[in-house]
């Protein structure tokens, strides 16, 4: 079959628009910041902005529902909000290499990011309630997030708010990638993954805390503390990915799955309920006698933890909480357990004998579906 390209002009009048914003921030940045710094934010956000723009255009034949389908007539609102995240992350991107902006301008790079992170969670609602899911928008996502992943983190450990090593988790993707296309290139095969909703969660934790980070609320060691709580659990899902596609972990033995289904039950029933009575038992440690309303507040929420109300948004928010208690305070090795054992209670929920997980349902689910 053939197709035509009937949203060619669209996409060229969105690489246009997007080279206008930029111009017009420029001019911004010229007039509250160095001429030359604003020079240079204009090179590198350009291109990055022409990288998205030719990403977008190399698989413009994938604006499709299945390789069967014809090709759409339109982007559709879910690949255009794609796009614009593709912008934002370009405009986050030209701050690299650069000192941390002064004054007001400390904020763009942490809000630019911040919109690049929501628009993540609205394509994917747009596609599914539009019922325009494209195998384009598809790969733009996973392009797009490997992008951000490099460029955000990159900046945040550049403004010294992140240890260089969470630069791992940056590059985990694309050694990922590169280790696949070796296995290709050298005959070797490649096992499929079983679905796994924790990858598509812990993304989006990953990016909501680099965007935090790039915000001038809390400064190290909240910032490195917090970095290694988030990557750590993440490299491990790595590793555990990698060594099933390469076939040293085979998930169709049943010995492996029994292995992994009596691994998941422990630490549903055993080792989450202990992170729970960890976190309040730290924070009981830290806080004997709240003197302030921001401590009473922090007992508060441990208070939802431990019963498992909301435990995630609790968690969220104590995490905050924490984080400027320490801006204040000294991070000993009471409050590193603290910040640590609250972070991967987020990223892997609070287990049995929680009494509501709305929130849970709410992390785990499509938006739109």
């Amino acid at each position: 079959m053939t197709d035509s390209k009937p949203h060619y002009s669209e996409l060229n009048l969105i690489a246009i628009s997007g080279c206008f914003i930029l111009i017009i921030f420029y001019l911004y940045l010229e007039l509250n910041w160095y001429k030359s710094s604003a020079a240079f934010w204009l090179m590198q956000s350009g291109s990055f902005w022409l990288f998205a723009i030719h990403s977008v255009s190399k698989r413009i034949w994938l604006n499709r529902a299945d390789p069967d389908a014809q090709i759409y007539t339109d982007l559709g609102w879910a690949n255009r909000l794609t796009i614009l995240r593709g912008l934002f992350i370009a405009m986050t991107g030209g701050f690299l290499f650069q000192p941390w902006p002064e004054h007001t301008l400390m904020w763009l790079p942490g809000i630019l990011y911040a919109f690049a992170a929501i628009l993540d969670r609205l394509d994917g609602y747009a596609a599914r309630k539009s019922k325009r899911t494209s195998l384009m928008g598809m790969e733009l996502d996973t392009v797009f997030d490997a992008l951000g992943l490099v460029v955000a983190p990159l900046l945040a450990a550049g403004y010294g708010q992140v240890h260089w090593s969470y630069l791992l988790f940056s590059s985990a993707y694309y050694l990922f990638q590169w280790g696949l296309y070796r296995r290709r290139q050298l005959g070797l095969p490649v096992y499929s993954l079983s679905p796994n909703i924790l990858r598509r969660a812990w993304a989006g934790f990953q990016m909501g805390f680099i965007a935090v980070t790039l915000l001038p609320l809390f400064r190290p060691p909240v910032t490195t503390v917090a970095g290694f709580a988030f990557m750590i659990p993440v490299l491990t899902g790595f590793i555990i990915d990698w060594l099933t596609v390469s076939g040293r972990i085979d998930h169709k033995k049943e010995a492996i799955r029994k292995y992994f289904k009596k691994l998941e039950t422990v630490s549903n029933n055993l080792m989450l309920p202990l992170l729970r009575i960890m976190i309040v038992s730290s924070l009981v440690s830290l806080v004997k006698l709240p003197d302030t309303m921001q401590e009473s507040a922090m007992l508060l929420i441990a208070g939802l933890i431990l019963s498992g109300i909301l435990a995630r948004v609790a968690a969220l928010v104590l995490i905050g909480l924490s984080g400027f208690y320490f801006m204040k305070h000294v991070m000993d090795i009471t409050g590193i357990c603290l910040m640590v054992s609250t972070i991967w209670m987020l990223l892997l929920g609070s287990g049995r004998y929680s009494l509501w997980k709305w929130d849970e349902d709410w992390v785990n689910r499509y938006d739109g579906a």
